[in-house]
């Protein structure tokens, strides 16, 4: 080993137990008891469920089962990640708040917006949406649990081991990883001992990002409850169906391209080292193939979480309940045809940017129609400007429009090379991921938070903290535009003189920015412990999850139950979504065709 070691890249007895002390743990914490057993020929225990739901808190930092208990936990760990990238990009802005050095040094400022990326994708946008889908889901379909629920909890604990790889990548000799979230080679295989911790991070949380995929496919696809057929399905799970199988075919992408790095940085592979007959740009061809998808990975479950959120408080059925789900379907074949729009630059073939620029325009359409309908289910509904949900719902709408067109202009081969690693990019990545995911994520959390805990929030501090988001968002954001398009460059610890006005501003706005996730943090903490108690359906909801107490019981249902309707058919009468255990009523027939082919009602005979 000592012939590969190099004291810049190497220190196998810090990079070995990088690889062993997250293995341990898990090992510890019972993840592979079941599994072991079965493999020693043991006979293995059987699962009496006793050990399903939370009584105190400490069941929280023990292994469970329990699809609720593990999507609080994916809930409350990924919100810490979501604090400390947030602390990070702080320390980014007050470092850039004048021109010249004034906190950090450059090394440790790449370190920084490095970390701040990689915890914000890898440790809290994408995991937070499989954390709401986890309590959520199972309940939405009618199924007593996950279809895996010993992988589910696995899935889980390999997070937090990703994360903290991460963060302890900080004090390891040389700092922490610097090369950016993209990891770009020759950087990254050059780059100082934190970028293995790095490499290392992207596989515990690819591994628990597929193993979540494939849970949520076997389940939605075998566990659906009685006369749930694919158009009856809540459109939050047509949501993370695409999403998983974006997962299951990307990930694996990222997850070799960390690892070739790896081996090239601690076993002198060459992969990635042109000197030695490497390929530099095969890098960012494998890198975007999982990436560009992943921006979808990161935003299709909040298309999902936003089209029960404007159904359910406007009081309307889904315009085009069908061409929604079926515009999901869309953005996932046509996500794995635009990753070299990301390369215009590059260096790669110049014949190839017409093509990527043709298919990157292309993907607007689904993404497109899907803007209209939710525009189209507000038409003449009741647009409660009071309730949280909705607010975070509305902001989505208008600050994800405004992402959009800035992809758009990115897909154009001129502007893109105009504004090619400027501030224009960090602008339009952040109204897609802040005013995009989010937002989302924020509409989830208040609309099912009276489900997970039983307690009703404090709608006047939800106002106060969508407000203020907003606010230091779009102060935050919109000026990257303009000092990007006039040339300020992105991951640069200094800058012109020239730009230093409105990078006051943007510090300002983030610190703003920053302050009003304190006001959500303490809305949910003394909400949770102190709010009032929440009726089983305080929306008046349709779908499942809603017909169960809040919190649901240990086990969601005493008998499974049987589904009869869409899931949105607001103002229909005598329609209904579902027949729960215990209920004898009989289901009215009833509604018009035209209303339910709208709302994904009554399917065609042999539709599923």
């Amino acid at each position: 080993m000592e012939l590969f070691q190099t004291e810049q890249t190497g220190y196998p007895h810090l990079v070995v137990p990088g690889i062993t002390a997250p293995l341990g743990f898990l090992v510890g914490i019972g993840c592979f008891d079941y599994w072991f057993r079965w493999a020693a020929g043991k006979p293995t225990l059987p699962e009496d469920h006793s050990q399903h739901g939370a009584k105190t808190w400490k069941d929280y930092f023990r292994f469970n089962t329990d699809h609720k208990v593990i999507g609080i936990q994916y809930i409350v760990t990924t919100m810490f990640f979501f604090l400390v990238g947030g602390l990070l990009a702080m320390l980014i802005r007050a470092e850039l708040a004048e021109p010249g050095t004034q906190l950090v040094d450059a090394n440790l400022y790449n370190g920084l917006f490095s970390s701040h990326a990689a915890l914000m994708i890898f440790t809290f946008i994408i995991p937070v949406f499989a954390g709401i889908a986890n309590y959520v889901l199972p309940l939405m379909i009618g199924a007593p649990d996950m279809a895996f629920p010993r992988l589910n909890a696995l899935s889980f604990w390999m997070l937090p081991m990703a994360g903290l790889l991460f963060m302890v990548s900080f004090i390891v000799p040389g700092g922490a990883f610097d090369a950016g979230w993209t990891g770009y080679a020759p950087l990254s295989t050059g780059a100082p001992l934190g970028q293995s911790f790095f490499n290392l991070g992207v596989q515990f949380a690819g591994a628990s990002s597929i193993a979540t995929a494939l849970n949520f496919l076997v389940t939605i696809i075998t566990m659906r409850a009685p006369g749930m057929t694919f158009w009856r399905m809540p459109l939050l799970v047509w949501a993370n169906l695409s999403t998983s199988l974006l997962v299951v075919a990307a990930t694996p992408f990222i997850a070799g391209a960390q690892f070739m790095v790896l081996l090239d940085r601690v076993l002198g592979t060459n992969f990635f080292q042109a000197a030695l007959g490497g390929d530099v740009l095969s890098y960012q061809h494998i890198f975007w193939f999982y990436s560009h998808p992943a921006v979808y990975i990161m935003i299709l479950p909040g298309f999902g979480i936003i089209s029960e959120v404007i159904s359910t408080h406007a009081r309307k059925p889904i315009f085009g309940y069908r061409l929604m789900a079926l515009a999901l379907i869309g953005i996932v074949v046509l996500s794995y045809t635009v990753w070299a729009h990301h390369m215009f630059v590059s260096g790669m073939f110049s014949w190839l940017r017409v093509p990527m620029m043709i298919t990157t325009l292309l993907i607007a359409v689904p993404t497109g129609i899907k803007v209209f309908s939710w525009l189209g289910t507000l038409f003449y509904g009741v647009i409660h400007t009071k309730s949280t949900a909705m607010l975070f719902s509305i902001g989505f709408l208008v600050t994800f429009v405004i992402g959009g067109i800035s992809g758009v202009m990115l897909g154009m081969v001129p502007i893109d090379i105009h504004v090619s690693d400027t501030y224009f990019i960090v602008a339009h990545i952040h109204f897609v991921l802040f005013g995009g995911s989010v937002f989302t994520v924020f509409a989830g959390l208040y609309h099912w938070f009276p489900k997970m805990t039983g307690r009703m929030y404090d709608e006047r501090l939800g106002r106060v903290h969508f407000y203020l988001t907003l606010v230091g968002m779009l102060g935050t954001f919109v000026p990257m535009h303009w000092i990007g398009m006039q040339g300020m460059p992105r991951r640069v610890a200094d800058y012109a003189v020239q730009f230093s006005s409105w990078n006051l501003v943007i510090t300002i706005a983030s610190f703003l920015l920053g302050l009003a996730q304190l006001v959500f943090l303490y809305n949910m903490y003394v909400s949770w412990r102190y709010g009032p108690k929440a009726a089983a359906n305080p929306w008046r909801a349709k779908t499942i999850e809603w017909q169960v107490s809040s919190p649901p019981p240990v086990f969601n249902f005493p008998d499974i139950p049987r589904v009869v309707g869409g899931p949105y058919e607001f103002g229909v009468p005598g329609a209904r979504h579902v027949i729960m255990p215990g209920e004898e009523a009989e289901v009215a027939r009833p509604a018009p065709a035209r209303a339910e082919a709208e709302s994904g009602g009554q399917a065609p005979a042999g539709a599923q």
